[in-house]
C-alpha cells in the first residue's frame, strides 16, 4: 500500500470520527439519499436534467411527509387516548398492572422519563432550524458532488503531474466512492424490505379497515428504513390503533405482524444477509453506539459503516508466511536455525 492510500485511509476515519462527534449525521444522510436518488435518474439525457427531476421530486417528497406529520400530530394523540383504556381493561384481565392509568398518566410517566432533555425541548425550534439546514447543506453537496465529482481540479496544470497531492485525491475519493456503494448496498436492500413490508401492511390495513391507514402505512415505511428499532416504533403503533377497535383486532394485528416478521426474516437472509454479512450482535452494538453519537440518523449509518469496514478490509492485502504460520512443533524445530544440513535431533528431544 503507497502513502497516498494510507493517508486516505486516515482522512476518512477521522471524517467518520467528526461527523460522529459534531452530530453531523444528518447531512451526511441526506447527502447519501440525495446521491442515492441522483443515480437512480443517471437514464436521463443529461446531469443537469436529472437535478431538475430530482429537485421536482425533493419537493413532491416535502409536500407528502408534510401531509403525513400533520395527519400524524393529530390522529397519534387521539389514538392513544382511545386505546389507552382498552388496554388498561385487557391488562386487568390477564393480571398485568401497567405504569399508566390514561393518557394523561402516560405523558407524566413520558415526561418524567424525558425530563433529563428539557433543554433540548425548549431549544426545539432551534434544533428544528439546524435540522432544516443540515437538510439543505446536504442537499447542495449532493447536488454538487454528482454534477462535478472531481476532487483535484486543476490537475492538468499542475507543474509536477506526479504528485504526492493529485494521488491523495485519487485515493481520497476511491474511498468515498467506497463508501457510497456500501450505502447503496445497505440503504437499497433496506429501502427494498421497507416497500415489501408497508405493501403487506397496507394490504392488511384496508382488509380489516383498520383506522387512520394513512398514519399507519406512514410509519410503516418510514420506520422500516430504521433497522431493527423501526419495526418495534411501527408496531407499537399499528398495536394501538388496532386497540382503538378492539381487543380482539389488536391481537390479529400483533398475530398479522408476527407472521410478517418471520417473512423478513427470509428477506433480511436473501436480500441484507447476502450483501452485509456481519454478526448480529455486531449489528446491534453499532446501532446502540450509531445512536448514542448521532440519534436516529447514526442507527441508519451504522450498518453502512460496517459494511464499508468489512468491504475495505477485504481490499487491502496482507503479506504473511502462510507456510511458517501454519508448520507444526515438530516442522518448526526441525526449521530451526543451525539444523539445516544436520542430522535431525532425535524425537525425545524434539518430544521435550
Amino acid at each position: 500500500m503507497d502513502q497516498p492510500t494510507r493517508v486516505s485511509f486516515w482522512i476518512v476515519a477521522a471524517a467518520l470520527a467528526v461527523v460522529g462527534w459534531l452530530h453531523l449525521g444528518t447531512p451526511l444522510l441526506v447527502a447519501l439519499f440525495s446521491l442515492f436518488v441522483l443515480d437512480r435518474l443517471r437514464p436521463l439525457r443529461s446531469r443537469w436534467l436529472a437535478v431538475a427531476a430530482f429537485l421536482l421530486l425533493l419537493v413532491a417528497a416535502s409536500y407528502v411527509i408534510g401531509h403525513f406529520v400533520a395527519q400524524a400530530v393529530v390522529a397519534l394523540p387521539a389514538v392513544a387516548a382511545k386505546a389507552i383504556p382498552s388496554i388498561i381493561d385487557y391488562a386487568e384481565i390477564l393480571g398485568f398492572e401497567l405504569p399508566f392509568t390514561d393518557w394523561a398518566s402516560l405523558k407524566e410517566v413520558t415526561l418524567d422519563a424525558a425530563r433529563e432533555q428539557a433543554t433540548y425541548l425548549a431549544g426545539f425550534a432551534t434544533v428544528a432550524t439546524r435540522e432544516l439546514v443540515f437538510v439543505l447543506v446536504g442537499i447542495a453537496v449532493a447536488v454538487g458532488l454528482y454534477l462535478n465529482p472531481t476532487l483535484d481540479i486543476d490537475r492538468d496544470v499542475h507543474p509536477l503531474r506526479n504528485n504526492f497531492y493529485s494521488h491523495a485525491c485519487e485515493a481520497v475519493t476511491e474511498r468515498f466512492r467506497r463508501f457510497y456503494e456500501s450505502f447503496r448496498a445497505v440503504m437499497g436492500a433496506q429501502i427494498l424490505i421497507s416497500a415489501i413490508n408497508t405493501v403487506l401492511t397496507s394490504i392488511f390495513v384496508f382488509a380489516v379497515g383498520l383506522p387512520n391507514a394513512a398514519v399507519v402505512i406512514g410509519v410503516t415505511f418510514l420506520c422500516g428504513l430504521v433497522p431493527v428499532v423501526g419495526n418495534l416504533v411501527s408496531n407499537t403503533v399499528i398495536t394501538a390503533i388496532a386497540f382503538t377497535v378492539s381487543p380482539r383486532m389488536a391481537l390479529l394485528a400483533l398475530v398479522f405482524l408476527v407472521v410478517i416478521h418471520k417473512l423478513e426474516y427470509f428477506l433480511n437472509g436473501k436480500i441484507i444477509g447476502d450483501r452485509i454479512r456481519n454478526p448480529v450482535w455486531l449489528t446491534l452494538l453499532a446501532l446502540l453506539l450509531g445512536e448514542k453519537l448521532m440519534g436516529i440518523p447514526g442507527m441508519i449509518l451504522a450498518p453502512v459503516v460496517l459494511h464499508y469496514v468489512r468491504a475495505e478490509g477485504l481490499r487491502v492485502p496482507v503479506e504473511r508466511d502462510d507456510r511458517r504460520v501454519a508448520a507444526t512443533p515438530v516442522e518448526v524445530v526441525l526449521a530451526a536455525p543451525g539444523t539445516a544440513g544436520s542430522e535431525p535431533p532425535p524425537l525425545s528431544r524434539v518430544a521435550g
